[in-house]
C-alpha cells in the first residue's frame, strides 16, 4: 500500500505537507508544492486510510504505547515498529513505562487517557487480568490477557521449532529457562517446549527447568542451577534472548564451552546476539507484522471490541550456538 511517506518522499515535500494537501476538509491550495503532490500521489495511487483519517478527525492523531521498560531491547524494537507503521498512517506515538507493575499501569492508561489519545497499545498484559482502559480503542501487543483485543507471535510454534532443533541435532537433556508466569509469551513458550519433548517420545523433566524473569541475570541464575550439576542438560532452551546471554554467562564462569559442551537457543533475535563471540540460535519474532496489526485493531475499533487475537508467525534463525551433543 502506496503510504503518506512514500508520496512525500516522491514529491520532496514533508509527510505533514502531503497530509494538509490531500486532506479534503481544507481549503484547496493551488500551489506549485500542492500540484506536485496531487500529481505524485496520483501517479503512485495512493489511497487515503480511512481509518486513520476517521482516527484524527476524532481526536489528536495519537497513540499511546505501553511498555514494562525500554531498557529492554525487545519493547524498544517494537516500540520503534510500532512508531514507524503508525507514521505511515500519519500518526504519532508516545510511549509509557511501566516496570511491568500493574499499579504503574494502570496510572500510565489514565495519564495517556487524559492526554486525549486516540488509541492504546499495551505490552504489559497478564494472563486472566484485563486491563481497563475504559471507553478508548486498545490492543495487546505481544502478551495477552486471555480475552482483549490482541496482535502477539506464535509463541508455543516458535518455542517448538527452538526445542525440535536440539532435538534434530541429537539432544535429549534439553533444560528450559523460562519467565514469569503472568506472561502469556512465557507460557506459550514454556508449552511449546514441553509439547516438543512429548511429541519426540522424550520424558518431561522438571527439574530440567528453572527461571522467572526475562532479565540476563535471571538467566544467568537459572543457567547456574541448570549447569552445575552432575547430570547437566546437554542444551537450554530459553524463552528471550536476555536469558539465554545469563546462561551463557553461567556457563562461561562454570568453564563450559558453547556449543562443544553445551547448545543454546535464545528467543525473539533482538541484535546483539548475532554479534555475541557465539552468535546465538534464536527465533525470529515479527515486530512489524505485530506492530501492524496492533494499530489496525485499534483503527478498526469494531473488531477489538470483539477480543481478537492476530497471531504472526516466528522464524527459527541457526548460528554457531548449537551442535550436536558431546558423546
Amino acid at each position: 500500500m502506496v503510504t503518506i511517506l512514500d508520496v512525500a518522499r516522491a514529491a520532496g515535500v514533508s509527510k505533514s505537507t502531503v497530509s494538509r494537501v490531500l486532506d479534503e476538509r481544507l481549503p484547496r491550495s493551488t500551489s506549485e508544492t500542492a500540484e506536485r503532490v496531487r500529481k505524485v500521489a496520483a501517479e503512485l495511487g495512493y489511497v487515503r486510510d480511512p481509518l486513520a483519517s476517521g482516527l484524527r478527525r476524532s481526536g489528536t492523531s495519537t497513540v499511546g504505547v505501553i511498555v514494562p521498560r525500554l531498557t529492554d531491547t525487545v519493547m524498544a524494537m517494537l516500540y520503534e515498529a510500532i512508531t514507524a507503521v503508525a507514521a505511515d498512517r500519519g500518526l504519532f506515538t508516545v510511549v509509557a513505562t511501566t516496570e511491568d507493575q500493574p499499579e504503574a499501569e494502570t496510572v500510565a492508561v489514565q495519564s495517556l487517557r487524559r492526554r486525549r489519545v486516540d488509541g492504546l497499545i499495551l505490552t504489559t498484559a497478564r494472563v486472566g487480568t484485563p486491563v481497563d482502559v475504559g471507553a478508548t480503542s486498545y490492543a495487546l501487543a505481544l502478551r495477552t490477557d486471555g480475552s482483549s483485543p490482541a496482535a502477539i507471535g506464535d509463541d508455543r510454534l516458535g518455542a517448538q521449532l527452538a526445542t525440535r532443533h536440539l532435538i534434530d541435532l541429537g539432544h535429549r537433556r534439553i533444560g528450559l529457562v523460562g519467565g514469569p508466569e503472568y506472561a502469556s509469551s512465557a507460557c506459550g513458550r514454556a508449552e511449546g517446549y514441553r509439547e516438543a519433548l512429548e511429541h519426540t517420545g522424550i520424558a518431561f523433566d522438571p527439574a530440567l527447568v528453572a527461571g522467572d524473569a526475562f532479565s540476563i541475570e535471571a538467566g544467568e541464575i537459572a543457567g547456574r542451577r541448570l549447569l552445575d550439576r552432575p547430570d547437566r542438560p546437554s542444551a537450554v532452551f530459553a524463552v528471550n534472548d536476555n536469558t539465554a546471554i545469563g546462561v551463557l554467562s553461567a556457563a562461561h564462569a562454570l568453564g563450559l564451552e558453547v556449543p562443544r559442551d553445551l547448545s543454546i537457543v535464545g528467543y525473539n533475535d533482538i541484535p546483539v546476539v548475532s554479534r555475541l563471540p557465539v552468535p546465538l540460535t534464536t527465533v525470529r519474532v515479527p515486530f512489524r507484522q505485530i506492530a501492524e496489526d496492533a494499530l489496525r485493531l485499534i483503527l478498526d475499533d469494531s473488531r477489538g471490541r470483539s477480543g481478537e487475537t492476530l497471531v504472526s508467525a516466528p522464524t527459527l534463525i541457526p548460528r554457531e550456538s548449537t551442535t550436536a551433543p558431546p558423546r
